[in-house]
């Protein structure tokens, strides 16, 4: 018994010797994965083009729930107020911006791990996506991870770069 705990008393010594970043590798690509990450950047190739959906400086979350649950929403900090200060009674300009400046789901998910993340989309404000399945790959190194859309909502493929939020 007493060799037992100094065993386990030694490795969490060295555990706790060791570099942050080594401990992380350590972790499962899931325990990486799961929390609350903030949108750096995201482009869509599309047609040999480059585009910022969400524009320079896009603002977002995703969410990814130890209980296998997502949610995120981006969106374009420089989208149009509504004049009427009424979401029922935008004009068809105001509330084209407001659909094209977001996109946003909720459901569930399963992540393998090589990185292929499968998403149960409950509901989205892209109502094509109510319902389906889809395919997406992500990538972790550190507080970064980059996050693969092969088919997105508006043509091309995505690449979104995110940060693990403290």
């Amino acid at each position: 018994m007493k060799r037992r705990r100094l065993v386990l008393a030694g490795l969490a010594v060295g555990l706790a010797s060791l570099p942050s970043s080594a401990i992380a590798q350590q972790n499962t690509l899931k325990e990486q994965f799961v929390g609350t990450w903030t949108l750096v950047s995201s482009y869509v190739e599309q047609d040999g083009k480059r585009i910022e959906p969400f524009g320079p400086k896009p603002l977002g979350y995703m969410m990814f729930a130890a209980s296998d649950h997502f949610s995120w929403n981006f969106m374009r900090p420089d989208r149009p107020k509504f004049a009427s200060n009424n979401r029922q009674t935008g004009t068809p300009e105001e509330n084209k911006a407001a659909v094209q400046g977001n996109i946003s789901a909720f459901g569930t998910y399963t992540l393998d791990p090589g990185g292929s993340l499968t998403l149960q989309i409950i509901g989205s404000n892209f109502p094509n996506w109510d319902g389906t399945t889809q395919k997406r790959m992500v990538e972790i190194s550190g507080n970064q991870m980059k996050y693969f859309t092969p088919a997105t909502s508006m043509g091309g493929s995505a690449v979104n770069i995110l940060a693990r939020l403290k």
